[in-house]
């Protein structure tokens, strides 16, 4: 006798494994994904050509605008452009500019840079937690003043308070040519000028290098601490050479900000067109940025042209310092610690 069983019956509950989502839901779910991943790097490609695409436009524009005043003539540039009689052609125009531009970043840089370092470490190394909270709070705050404040500070409150101490280094150091001359009686020169645009340096290069310090592999630290080394000894031998590419940008992060700088220089220096290392005295430098902004208002079309020229003078200097940084970082890059 053959035994037959009855086929199951619709509905009837299994007692076997779940069963697995179809190959078609799976396929569906990687087609998902795989379209957002390819939208998102499309959106990361298109947002950076965006960057170069503006570089580009922003160069394209200065040249043609610049293009009128360094083609015409130097004899003709000089009878229209009122401020320009003094000098025999654009370049010879351009060049004390330049040259009163780098002598006052770089002013800046010089005296900023040691303090934005020193605050860092101290915030980041040194400080308590509540007091290097609260410290950072304030020194973030000094990058959100607008620069003319800074300028009314420097013209009105700084400047008669330094005037005394440029006369004292005039003085005893006056045999040194960067403090000789005739110093200024209200001290409206190139080193206060220097000075204002080191305060306003300061947040950016301590924001970033108290990030970079931050960033210092515990392990270095604490390898150093563990052979017998003082925290400035740790200090100096792990926490420095980490942060060494990131100091230097955060340097010339500042050096930019001082190189376009406008209203603060323009209220606070006398200009002058000369070649001159003179700290101390008036009305020997004038920097790009200030120039343009007291020349633009009243300048013909051939002004503007000549103006904007100085302005792609500015654009190449801030160009190369930024390239000069970046090669800078990259020979820095064998040092990269454990995480």
């Amino acid at each position: 006798m053959t035994s037959t069983t009855s086929p199951p019956t619709a509905g009837r509950r299994s007692d076997g494994p779940p069963s697995r989502p179809a190959p078609a839901l799976r396929r569906s779910g990687r087609v998902r994904d795989r379209g957002a991943s390819r939208v998102f790097r499309w959106a990361a490609t298109g947002a950076g050509a965006l960057i170069l695409v503006v570089l580009a436009a922003v160069a394209v524009f200065l040249v043609l605008r610049a293009w009128p005043a360094l083609t015409t003539p130097a004899a003709e540039l000089t009878e229209k452009i009122t401020w320009l009689r003094g000098a025999d052609s654009l370049a010879a125009f351009v060049g004390p500019l330049v040259f009163g531009t780098v002598l006052a970043a770089a002013l800046a840089l010089l005296i900023a840079t040691p303090i934005a370092l020193g605050i860092a470490l101290f915030i980041s190394h040194y400080a308590p937690r509540r007091l290097a909270s609260g410290l950072g709070y304030l020194v973030d705050l000094l990058a959100a003043i607008p620069s003319v404040v800074y300028g009314l500070w420097g013209a009105l409150v700084l400047a008669p308070l330094v005037q005394p101490v440029w006369a004292w280094l005039n003085r005893y150091l006056g045999w040194i040519p960067l403090f000789g001359g005739d110093v200024s009686p209200t001290a409206r020169v190139i080193l206060t000028v220097g000075l204002v645009l080191a305060v306003m340096l300061l947040p950016i290069i301590t924001a970033v290098s108290r990030e970079v310090f931050l960033q210092t592999p515990r392990l270095h630290e604490e390898a150093a601490l563990a052979l017998g080394a003082t925290r400035w000894e740790m200090i100096r031998t792990a926490v420095l050479p980490f942060a060494r590419s990131g100091i230097i940008s955060a340097a010339m992060l500042g050096l930019g900000r001082a190189l376009g700088e406008t209203m603060a220089v323009l209220m606070i220096l006398s200009p002058g067109f000369l070649y001159s290392f003179k700290l101390l005295v008036a009305g020997q430098q004038q920097t790009i940025a200030a120039n343009i902004a007291a020349q633009f208002p009243e300048a013909n079309p051939l002004g503007v042209s000549a103006l904007i020229a100085t302005g792609l003078a500015l654009f190449v200097i801030t160009l190369l310092v930024n390239m000069a940084a970046r090669a800078i970082v990259a020979r820095r890059k064998d040092f990269s610690g454990a995480n």
